[in-house]
Order: C-alpha cells, then sequence, then structure tokens
C-alpha cells in the first residue's frame, strides 16, 4: 500500500488504495479511499480556569501526552488545579476581576510559558469575543468557537435575534440596545409581570433576577447588572417574560472548521436553585424521537448559521456518559484543525445519565452559598457507572470569590430507573464535613416521586417545596449511642498511643484506660439536637467487652445492653446495637459530631458549650448578621428608617451572586454598620433597630 498527498480547502488529503477480494466472485479488485490528514495535537496548553473543569481538562490532556500550564489566584495557591498541571503561574488576587478575567496577565503567561493554545474552560473568559480576538492576533490558539460566533451566540440578545430569522420561536420579550432604565421598565409592563432580566452575556444563573411587581424593578435590574460586570465584565440585560413551568432542555452541538456539525442528544436541566442546575439528566425524560431528531437538526442549522466551531460549553459529563465521548478531546482536535472524531451517523445513545452537582450551600436556608474547609471528605468509589468531576480535595477550602460547587457527582445505567438508583446509592456514600452542602436534599429529591415519574420543570423545588425540606426526623437513640461509642473508643485509643510515646506501655492502666477494680467503667457524654439536649452515658463491660448505653432525653430513656462496637479506621465504627449491625462514620469536628448512618444519612449533634463561654453571646431578636464573609454592594435603608418585615435592607456580594438580606421584623434601624464596598467577616451584625442592644462586633 502507498499514498500521495494534495492540497484542496485547506486541508491536506491523503489518498490511499489497495487490493482486497471480492467475498462473492473470490476475485481481486482494486479499491481506493479520501481522507482528510490528520494534523499533529498540541504540546502544551494554558487552561485558563480553575476548580472542577481545570482538572478535567488536565485530566484529558496528560492522556493524550500534552503539557498543561495553570493559572491561579492568591486564593487558589494551593488548589488541586495548581497541583495537576505540568507549571503553574500566579496572576493576581482573589477576585476574578483581578486574576482569572485579566486578559493581558493571561496572555502573558501562555507565552512566557510557550503554551501553544488556551482553554477557557466554562463561565470566566470561555464566551469572551474579545479574549479570542486577542489570542488570534498574539498568534494562540482558542480552543473554543471563533470571536464571531461567540458575539451571534454568546449574546443572548443576538442569539434571538437569529432564532427569530430562522423562525424559532423564542420567548417574548425586549433584547434591544436600548439600555435606558425607564424604556425597560416600559417594556417589561408591556411584556406583563412576571418578567425575567437576564445578563446578555454569560449563563450560570448570573445577571438574572425574577421581578414580580413594578415596584422592584429598579432594584432587581440594578442587582443584575452589578452581577453581570463582575462576572462578564458587560453589564447589558435583556427582559423577558418569565415562564412559570418551563423546561430547560439544552441541545449539545459540536461543529469542526471542514464544514461538520453534529448533535450529541439532549440532556434536561430543569431542576435548579436561583436559576443554577442541581440535577441534570441525558436523555430529557419524555421525549419522542422525533423531537429529540427535530430540536438536534435545529440545533445543529442555527451553528452552521454562525459558523460555530467548537463545543458550546464541555461541562457536562453526562452527554459523554451516554454517548461514549470524550469532548475536551474532540476540542482539543478540532482547535487542532481535524475533523470532527464522529459523524451524526456514528453517534448513538447508550443508556441514561444523571448529573447531581454538590454545592457548599445550605438548603434550608433558601440555599444560601457557605464557605469553609473540608475537613472531612469521603466519596463514593469510581466506576463504570459513577465518576466524580472535582477541583477540591479533603483539607481544601471553598472560598468566598468563587463558585461554592464543589464536585459533579455523575452516573450511568441501562435505562433511568437504573441510573436513578446508582445516583441515589452514590449519595449515600458521600460524606463531607466542614461546611453545609446539598447532598441531604440532592437525596431528598433523587427519592421524589414526581422526580423518578419524570416530572420535571424548572419551578420542580418551589411546587414540592413542603415535601423537599419535611420536618427534622425525631432522634434516633441508636444513631446518639453509635456516636457516643465512637468518640469513647477513639479517646481510648488515644489514649494507648499516648502511653506508648510515654514509654510507660506496660501498665495495666495505661493500655486499658477504661479499668477500674471491682467496678463498671465508662463515659458520659452531652449533645444538642435541634435544641433538645441528650444526655448519654456509656459503660463497659469487662467481662465480655461489651457496652451498656443509656440514651435520655427529657421526654425519654432507652437502654441497649450488651452492644457491641469497634473501630474500624480513623472516621468509622462497627457496632451491633439491639441485634442490629451498623457501620457508621463519626466526625467530631469543633463544637459538633457529625454521623454518617446508613439509614438516616448526615445527623449533626452540638456539644454544648459550657455555660461561662456562652455567657453573652445569645442572638438579640431580629439582628441581622452577615451569613458568610462577603463584600457589601449595596445598602437600602439609613438610621431612623421604618421599615417592614421582608423588606430589602442590604445587598451583598459573595461567591460571585449577590444575596438580598431583608428584614427579619418590622422595626425603625437604629444604626448601619458598614458601607458600600467595605469587606465583612462571617457573623458580623449589618444592622441594629431601635430595641435592639447589638453594637457592631470588634
Amino acid at each position: 500500500m502507498s499514498a500521495f498527498l494534495l492540497s484542496a480547502n485547506r486541508a491536506a488529503l491523503r489518498m490511499r488504495w489497495g487490493t482486497s477480494v471480492n467475498p462473492i466472485t473470490a476475485r481481486p479488485f482494486r479499491w481506493y479511499s479520501t481522507e482528510i490528514e490528520r494534523k499533529p495535537l498540541f504540546d502544551k496548553i494554558l487552561i485558563a480556569n480553575r476548580g472542577e473543569i481545570a482538572c478535567r481538562v488536565m485530566r484529558t490532556a496528560k492522556k493524550l501526552g500534552i503539557k498543561t500550564v495553570a493559572v491561579y489566584s492568591d486564593a487558589d495557591r494551593n488548589a488541586l488545579h495548581v497541583k495537576m498541571a505540568d507549571e503553574a503561574y500566579n496572576i493576581g488576587p482573589a477576585p476574578s476581576a483581578e486574576s482569572y478575567l485579566k486578559v493581558d496577565k493571561i496572555i502573558e503567561v501562555a507565552k512566557k510559558a510557550g503554551a501553544q493554545a488556551i482553554h477557557p474552560g466554562y463561565g470566566f473568559l470561555s464566551e469572551n469575543s474579545d479574549f479570542a480576538d486577542r489570542l488570534a492576533k498574539e498568534n494562540i490558539t482558542f480552543i473554543g468557537p471563533p470571536a464571531s460566533a461567540i458575539v451571534s451566540m454568546g449574546s443572548k440578545s443576538e442569539s434571538k435575534y437569529i432564532m427569530e430569522a430562522a423562525k424559532v420561536p423564542v420567548v417574548p420579550g425586549y433584547h434591544g440596545a436600548n439600555q435606558d432604565v425607564a424604556f425597560l421598565k416600559a417594556e417589561a409592563e408591556r411584556i406583563g409581570y412576571p418578567v425575567l432580566i437576564k445578563a446578555v452575556k454569560g449563563g450560570g444563573g448570573k445577571g438574572m433576577r425574577i421581578v414580580e411587581k413594578p415596584e422592584d424593578f429598579e432594584m432587581m435590574l440594578e442587582s443584575s447588572r452589578r452581577e453581570a460586570i463582575k462576572s462578564f465584565s458587560d453589564d447589558k440585560v435583556l427582559v423577558e417574560k418569565y415562564l412559570v413551568t418551563p423546561r430547560h432542555v439544552e441541545v449539545q452541538v459540536f461543529a469542526d472548521t471542514h464544514g461538520n456539525a453534529v448533535y450529541l442528544f439532549e440532556r434536561d436541566c430543569s431542576v435548579q436553585r436561583r436559576h443554577q442546575k442541581i440535577l441534570e439528566e441525558a436523555p430529557a425524560p419524555g421525549l419522542s424521537e422525533e423531537l429529540r431528531k427535530d430540536l438536534g437538526e435545529k440545533a445543529v442549522a442555527a451553528a452552521k448559521a454562525v459558523n460555530y466551531v467548537g463545543a458550546g460549553t464541555v461541562e457536562h459529563p453526562i452527554t459523554e456518559m451516554i454517548t461514549g465521548t470524550d469532548l475536551v478531546q474532540w476540542q482539543l482536535e478540532v482547535a487542532s484543525g481535524n475533523r470532527l472524531p464522529k459523524l451524526q451517523e456514528d453517534l448513538k445513545k447508550d443508556g441514561w445519565a444523571f448529573e447531581a452537582r454538590i454545592y457548599a450551600e445550605n438548603p434550608s436556608n433558601n440555599f444560601m452559598p457557605d464557605v469553609g474547609p473540608l475537613i472531612h471528605v469521603q466519596t463514593p468509589e469510581a466506576s463504570d457507572s459513577v465518576r466524580l468531576e472535582t477541583g477540591f480535595l479533603q483539607g481544601d477550602e471553598i472560598s468566598v470569590h468563587y463558585d461554592p460547587m464543589i464536585a459533579k457527582l455523575v452516573v450511568h445505567g441501562e435505562d433511568r430507573t437504573a441510573a436513578l438508583r446508582i445516583l441515589r446509592k452514590a449519595l449515600s456514600e458521600y460524606e463531607i464535613v466542614g461546611l453545609n452542602t446539598n447532598i441531604e436534599f440532592l437525596k431528598t429529591l433523587a427519592s421524589h416521586p414526581a422526580f423518578i415519574a419524570g416530572e420535571v420543570e424548572t419551578g420542580f423545588i418551589q411546587k414540592y417545596h413542603d415535601t423537599m425540606f419535611p420536618p427534622a426526623p425525631a432522634l434516633n437513640p441508636a444513631t446518639v449511642a453509635q456516636a457516643s461509642l465512637a468518640l469513647l473508643l477513639k479517646e481510648i485509643e488515644a489514649s494507648k498511643v499516648a502511653a506508648v510515646a510515654a514509654k510507660d506501655g506496660a501498665s495495666p492502666f495505661t493500655m486499658n484506660p477504661g479499668l477500674r477494680l471491682n467496678m463498671t467503667s465508662g463515659a458520659s457524654f452531652a449533645f444538642k439536637l435541634q435544641e433538645q439536649e441528650v444526655k448519654v452515658s456509656v459503660e463497659m463491660n469487662h467481662d465480655d467487652g461489651t457496652y451498656n448505653v443509656k440514651v435520655e432525653t427529657p421526654n425519654q430513656t432507652t437502654v441497649f445492653e450488651k452492644v457491641l462496637a469497634k473501630l474500624s479506621g480513623e472516621h468509622s465504627l462497627l457496632s451491633e446495637i439491639a441485634s442490629q449491625k451498623h457501620k457508621t462514620s463519626v466526625i467530631h469536628a469543633g463544637d459538633k459530631v457529625h454521623v454518617f448512618t446508613e439509614d438516616e444519612g448526615k445527623v449533626t449533634l452540638e456539644v454544648p458549650k459550657p455555660k461561662f463561654l456562652s455567657m453573652g453571646k445569645e442572638e438579640k431578636a431580629g439582628s441581622v448578621r452577615t451569613p458568610m464573609p462577603c463584600k457589601i454592594s449595596n445598602v437600602m435603608c439609613k438610621p431612623g428608617d421604618k421599615v417592614a418585615k421582608g423588606q430589602p435592607l442590604v445587598i451583598l456580594e459573595a461567591m460571585k451572586m449577590e444575596h438580598v438580606i431583608k428584614s427579619p421584623v418590622d422595626g425603625i434601624i437604629s444604626e448601619v454598620f458598614f458601607n458600600v464596598g467595605e469587606l465583612v467577616a462571617e457573623n458580623k451584625s449589618l444592622i441594629a433597630f431601635e430595641d435592639e442592644e447589638a453594637k457592631k462586633d470588634a
């Protein structure tokens, strides 16, 4: 076999020929075919992002033998993506506007490191046409669509014009150039409330505000614009009718520079909070094959209309799971000038996939983001059906400066029922201590009858709010007994280690710290669970190594006799209580004991502080305090103002989002402690009322 090369249509073609045997006639015949010559991939790329997406890109790059360059802010100095990269460079302070959005600095690093291309991940600079243009001028490949396509499809306004021209239905609204406040408010009146204000650039729920009534329009518009400028460096918005019960279905498209474009089916992202996805699935439930094909073909037509190249996003591993593809590898191939690895006829759906986004947040407090260290992290075991995308490890810190997502838990099954079963099991194996997470909420969601039936829509959480947030379960004495046994056994283990270190190992008292001659031994514990006081006493039976455990509350006393218990790891307890075996994780962190059980999930017990430590620390009624470290974006009250319960008082900026702090009571403002632009630590008083003695914390 031999070959020759010729040039045509910007790509080199290779013609090859050979000899085969006709299986019917048994006679030899000559054959030939032409194919586009495959160009080599990059030797080194820079990833202009952080967190799980930076790590995700690096994994594929390393698999392909491509060296990677990380950039990081001061806050991310010890981040996982920095450790994974072959090279890493600091690009500025923690705020993204001073680091991850600094185009000049990122290009400077790319040149210094010798990176041939830059992968933007998603968010940050991924939809910045000016950035794509700059890279082209600097002869650095942008691993993404051309700038012209970013302008057309990255702008919600521009994309609506394109869809209208293609006769694709769009949501009614105004998406023009006039950004005058009075004009936009008039358009909202014309459309009819409720309306949705959207930042024209970007996504991820940033710069989106629902406006229920005219008097809230200006405030919500200001908030949307502030968030948009910080996230996307563009404060232009559009106003459209807010649809109360829509479904959010996306089609993944991919195109190359050779005129090929495909759709990799769809994913349903309807279950959201704050307009951000928390549980996605592919394919979308309830879609007919005819509608699926129609959606896919329309999406491809739209991509071709703007000469789109590459993938719109790689943040959705569920698409990869049901198509057996690596979208990052596809991006690298296309950016190198190669054709798509598969064409439409090569793409087939295989099974069902779910993606659960693990966030640092408190669902019971309106999904308020949380910050802090990941003191303990235990994840489900990875397999062909379970995949974890994360940018954090145990010991890392979730920062106030960035999105609160910790990881994406992705599962695959032969059908929706199987995939959902795998998801529930994987969520039950996930353990995080150190801050609030939405894991228990996701478990409730994945077990909800309406979700199991596929009855999804963007208002799902609000619609089923009461069943999504059921009352806290009653105290389970067996769970408290397990926590107490784990603490006692850890204390005994620590005493043994200390005895060996003190070279007193021969003493029966140091090696058996619970030993008491002619009497039982044990320990006492005190906890609080949902303000309920719990007392526990544990007695050790030295004759057979079992324990007697008494759990007391003001209304109930439960005694467990002859309990078997032993540690099986740093945090794991194996026990047998009332003829039932248990495997439990118990983590004591600060003034809380976190218990992960097979039946109840996570239960957090508070260890009461001594009275002399808590004196004078009682929270005043009606106090308004910061829920996390933050920056003051807006103050909407002043001393002497009379405010109503639920009235917005202060807008905080934290974790790339704005959060409205509302008055907890009817009252009169006596003092406002902070001004716009000030940085405030967690749990600091913001506002004092006339009947409140709260003073600004030192």
